[in-house]
């Protein structure tokens, strides 16, 4: 194109489905997992739209595969899109919702009071990113079906059955691989989804089936109680500081729904909402209740005199051992993006603020027992706060954390792109000496570690300040710790655990995830945190070596060699000299190493909890009801 002579013929119009195409991560996030099963949320999110509406009882997920890949099929017993022709577009209203931009019931909040989906573009956007779309609709006692590809219509609206006074709509897609870089659906992160909307939604069955394996697998989800039975899931195995608080009431048009309870532990776990739909980043009614907390709690500790504590509380305080879920229904809510991730509308932020405090106001009056423990649980966690701040001075005079000077231990590489640098976390002096023989030093670095450390979750923030392992490791990140923490500043965007394929190597990687996931979690939300894989074992057949990385991996190769060779099992990564070490476990190219991902960051808070925490019980509990999954145990 000559520049110079730029103009209208330069200019091109996308229709709905086609410029969805061209451009897919503005409307679903990215191309990648998330994108691929935020196409069967904006699905089931319709089907809880039905049902917040009081027309749907009963969601059915079904899960399939098909010339490798994923489908999924959800069906619900609400009204049924609508089947009737629209005047203006002369089409079915059904085509026109699955084809057009901006075409749905939601924007009058009349056929749905709330609901969360807004824009009109959910299901033509999952339409249009799948090679294959169904939708069959009851409704009128009439069963009809329509069809799609890439969001063309390829078979239109006809009437192929009847079905008495049932209602309902299935919907059945097939997710395209021209646009996505995955072909399955994580059932972690979709488990986490629909357990939320059961307990978002009490009395609503929904039911998810993956066809997918041989043998298929059912699960349900239902709930009585709704707020009060999130809070107990929340909870888990933790020990109870104080009874859970709900909260429940309407300003206008908006319902506010709180549940709150402070656990023994030091960690906030506050889960938000906008008409079902999570909000991971929080927004105005996050931010309203918050504020709702701190002042309740101060003011309460304010007008009785003996509750006053030694120092003052601030708002983070009030946020130790919080376990909290705030959920919003309003109507035309102001989400950051189509993905939802933030509420932004301000007006938000008062209504929520004026019901929580008046609320937590009258509660802590009505319950000065209750009050007490939550103000105990509180001025404990701001005695500890100046505590670590006293000892965060300590550290910076030392220059432990955010000093200029590397670590000693530390064998840096001489890249300074932090792209295309990574490092080491070595177990054990032996195997820090064979890995910085055989590394290559221009991108791989090496921190070696003495044995196990600290276990922050039964530590409080000055141990934690005072740990020297802890330190090397945080300084030669480059980040820094808590509000002092600055990802910007991360030296390698590839932090790899190297550890010994035992028993104790397995203890390490778990006390160094749990400092990860407690204080350094946008590490292993970024996909910057790594385990590496070393050999278990290694087979010699004449000059041929190979290595084999688990049992059944030596089963083929024991076979491929007919039962002979010479097997050499590695207890220890200082069995190997650096160049094995390379060639196994260092060398981009052929090693194994597992990226760190948080899918379901209740069931890991739950996990770290119980097998790091201070109770015993649970984590009795747990070894007994799990000692028969162990496939490998080191004696």
């Amino acid at each position: 194109m000559d520049e110079n002579n730029y103009g209208a013929r330069d200019i091109i119009v996308l229709s709905g489905p086609q410029g969805i195409r061209k451009r897919p991560a503005m409307y679903i996030g990215s191309t990648g997992s998330s994108g691929f099963i935020h196409l069967l949320y904006e699905v089931i999110d319709n089907s809880v739209d039905e049902a917040m509406a009081g027309y749907c009882k009963n969601i059915l997920v079904k899960l399939g595969r098909e010339n490798g890949v994923d489908y999924a099929e959800v069906t619900d017993d609400g009204r049924g899109i609508p089947v009737d022709i629209m005047p203006k577009e002369g089409k079915p209203a059904v085509e026109v919702i699955m084809t057009s931009i901006h075409a749905g019931a939601k924007f009058e909040n009349k056929a749905y009071k709330v609901s969360g989906g807004l824009h009109g573009v959910g299901l033509t956007v999952v339409n249009a990113l799948s090679s294959h779309t169904e939708v069959i609709v009851k409704r009128n006692s009439k069963v009809y079906r329509i069809t799609f590809s890439r969001g063309v219509l390829t078979s239109g609206l006809e009437e192929i059955g009847t079905c008495g006074n049932e209602t309902g709509t299935t919907i059945k897609f097939v997710p395209d691989t021209e646009i996505f870089s995955v072909d399955r659906f994580d059932t972690i992160q979709l488990t986490e989804r629909l357990r939320y909307l059961s307990f978002l939604s009490p009395g609503l069955k929904i039911k998810l089936v993956d066809l997918r394996e041989d043998s298929s697998e059912e699960t349900n989800f239902y709930s009585e109680n709704g707020i009060v039975d999130f809070i107990n899931y929340l909870r888990g195995g933790k020990s109870d500081v104080s009874k859970p608080i709900i909260i429940s009431k309407s300003d206008n048009s908006i319902k506010v729904d709180i549940g709150l309870q402070y656990v023994d532990g030091y960690n906030e776990e506050l889960l938000s909402f906008v008409n079902k739909i999570k909000t991971p980043e929080g927004g105005t009614h996050v931010t309203g209740f918050r504020g709702a907390l701190t002042r309740a709690i101060t003011n309460y500790v304010q007008k009785n005199s003996k509750k006053k504590t030694s120092v003052n509380i601030e708002g983070e305080d009030t946020r130790e051992g919080l376990i909290a879920v705030v959920a919003v229904m309003m109507q035309n809510p102001e989400f950051e993006g189509q993905t939802k991730e933030k509420l932004g509308n301000v007006n938000i932020k008062s209504v929520v603020e004026n019901i929580a405090y008046t609320a937590l106001s009258y509660y802590f009056e009505e319950n000065p027992g209750e009050a007490n423990k939550v103000i105990e649980k509180v001025s404990r966690a701001a005695e500890a706060r100046e505590a670590a701040k006293r000892a965060r001075e300590l550290t910076r005079k030392k220059s432990l954390f955010e000093g200029a000077v590397l670590p000693g231990k530390l064998a840096d590489c001489t890249e300074s792109d932090p792209d295309k640098a990574e490092i080491f976390i070595v177990e054990g002096e032996s195997a820090a000496g064979s890995s910085k023989q055989g590394r290559d030093r221009f991108y791989q670095a090496i921190l070696p570690l003495r044995g196990k450390i600290l276990n922050v979750e039964k530590a409080t923030d000055e141990k934690i300040f005072n740990n020297a392992e802890l330190h090397l490791m945080v300084t030669a990140f480059g980040t820094g710790i808590k509000e002092g923490f600055n990802i910007e500043n991360l030296r390698y965007k590839k932090i790899i655990l190297l550890t010994d394929a035992d028993v104790d190597g397995s203890h390490i990687k778990t006390l160094l995830l749990t400092f990860f996931y407690r204080y350094l979690r946008p590490l292993i939300e970024r996909g910057y945190i790594y385990i590496a894989q070393p050999p278990l074992y290694k087979v010699s057949h004449g000059r041929e070596v190979k290595y084999a990385y688990s049992d059944s991996e030596l089963s083929a190769l024991m076979k491929e060699n007919n039962g002979k060779g010479n097997v050499q099992r590695y207890k220890g990564l200082g069995e190997m000299n650096p160049e094995q070490l390379w060639e196994t476990t260092m060398d981009p190219q052929k090693r194994i190493i597992k990226r760190i991902s948080i899918k379901d960051a209740q069931i890991a808070d739950a996990i770290f909890n119980i097998l790091m925490g201070m109770d015993v019980v649970p984590r009795r509990k747990f070894l007994e009801e799990h000692s028969t999954e162990v496939s490998f145990l080191d004696v």
